[in-house]
């Protein structure tokens, strides 16, 4: 038996599930779920928790000027590590396992290494990145992002909650507080990083499979319409000439529908994804034709091509609907190109959730892609980069009804375990 079967063969569910009840006591909530925003009090105390776990296992932890978490198991040589890790913060009412289970995983593979006795080659690093959801401070992924680009974090320092309070003032409180903690640079060398989530889809579950190998994570492009008429009264203006806005908008909406229609598709198939997110009507009022609208438009795919297509014909919806004016006018203010993860990785993530699901009589694992934004995207600028999901029981997440049965759980951190230490190994 190598390592890499070694360290998944001690995972243990009794102390994985342990700490994940722990964790979620910090903005534990009573319907269940979990509210721990990023750089709150209760995130902090968070923070101070699995600090003090780490240690307990043996690890050294570091932070980084981002407030990045990073707990260390040396190697037997000194040489780029192996990361995993994810996030502990939530959304304002989030679930117990969104990004806090792969943070926890990690830890259990080091739990695991030290109960089977073993070392690797290479370190192995856990990370808890900063500021994943996004729900305090905008952008997400700011954790991630920064580590990868350092120079990102000056503007990031500047983005403001709804309180009025500075992501830069949180987080120098926050480092303040982890004064007992050694500073680590940004951008380090990595050899590998590895990603554990809950799907937070219903993919795996509709499929019978207790394990997915993530090839990679959709693009995505975020717009801006503003439609345009006039303000007139409900009662007395006549349907022939009004120029109402949202007439305009909804015509547009329509035929972004109908680019995405709602039909079945083969997991893994590339499928063009289309929201139309969030609406503000002026003047919004019960007897006033509106005269402006504004809504957002979200489209993913992991065919770039798709989206090309996809937003020419916003484009041309809006012309087509505006008239002789510039009733509709389009703004694109995101853009996020296709993240495909390199198949040595995925090769060696099916080796690990093969074994483990084969020596649990379950499924074999399935190869799927991510519709969410994961830190993951981020790393794999950065370094070879993969990700593991497990199933979210109804695809249900960011919502305290989110869940994931133990045993999925626990079979998601054996793959884990695998390939991490695999990759150690090397």
């Amino acid at each position: 038996m190598n390592i890499a079967e070694l360290a998944q063969d001690h995972v243990s569910k009794d102390r994985l599930n342990r700490t994940l009840v722990e964790l979620a006591q910090f903005g534990g909530r009573s319907d269940g779920g979990v509210s721990r925003e990023t750089l709150t009090d209760i995130d902090k105390a968070s923070r101070r928790y699995l600090i003090d776990y780490a240690r307990s296992l043996g690890c050294t932890v570091s932070i980084d000027d981002c407030g990045n978490l990073f707990f260390r198991r040396e190697g037997l040589q000194n040489l780029p590590p192996v990361l995993t890790g994810s996030h502990a913060d939530t959304q304002p009412v989030g679930g117990k396992y969104d990004g806090a289970y792969g943070v926890l995983a990690g830890l259990e593979v080091i739990a695991a290494l030290n109960e089977a006795g073993v070392q690797t080659e290479r370190p192995i690093e856990v990370v808890s990145w900063t500021n994943e959801e996004g729900s305090r401070f905008g952008p997400g992924a700011m954790g991630s992002s920064a580590f990868v680009q350092p120079d990102r974090l000056a503007e990031y320092r500047q983005s403001v909650d709804p309180q009025g309070i500075r992501f830069g003032n949180a987080l120098d409180e926050a480092l303040a507080e982890c004064a007992d903690v050694p500073r680590v640079a940004m951008a380090r060398p990595m050899a590998a990083c590895v990603e554990l989530h809950i799907e937070q889809g219903p993919v795996l579950e509709s499929a019978g499979t207790p394990l997915g190998v993530v090839s990679g994570i959709q693009a995505v492009r975020w717009f801006t319409v503003q439609c345009t008429g006039t303000m007139a009264h409900a009662g007395t203006t006549p349907m022939g000439v009004r120029r109402d806005a949202m007439v305009i908008a909804n015509a547009i909406a329509n035929e972004l529908y109908a680019l995405a229609p709602r039909t079945a598709t083969a997991p893994g198939t590339p499928e063009l994804r289309m929201t139309l997110g969030r609406w503000q009507v002026e003047p919004n009022s019960v007897n006033t034709i509106p005269g402006r609208v504004e809504f957002t438009v979200d489209m993913r795919s992991l065919d770039d091509s798709e989206l090309d297509a996809a937003e020419q014909a916003l484009y041309a919806a809006c012309k087509k609907h505006s008239g002789e004016s510039e009733a509709a006018v389009v703004s694109k203010f995101f853009h996020r190109a296709p993240t495909y993860f390199p198949e040595g990785m995925l090769q060696v993530i099916e080796k690990g959730c093969t074994r483990a699901s084969g020596k649990s009589g379950c499924h074999p694992p399935m190869r799927l892609t991510s519709g969410a934004f994961h830190d993951a995207m981020y790393l794999a600028d950065h370094c070879p980069t993969a990700m593991i999901f497990v199933p979210s029981v109804n695809g249900i997440s960011h919502n305290a009804a989110e869940e994931t049965d133990l045993k999925d759980l626990v079979l998601g951190v054996q793959a884990l375990a695998y390939t991490v230490v695999a990759l150690a190994c090397e």
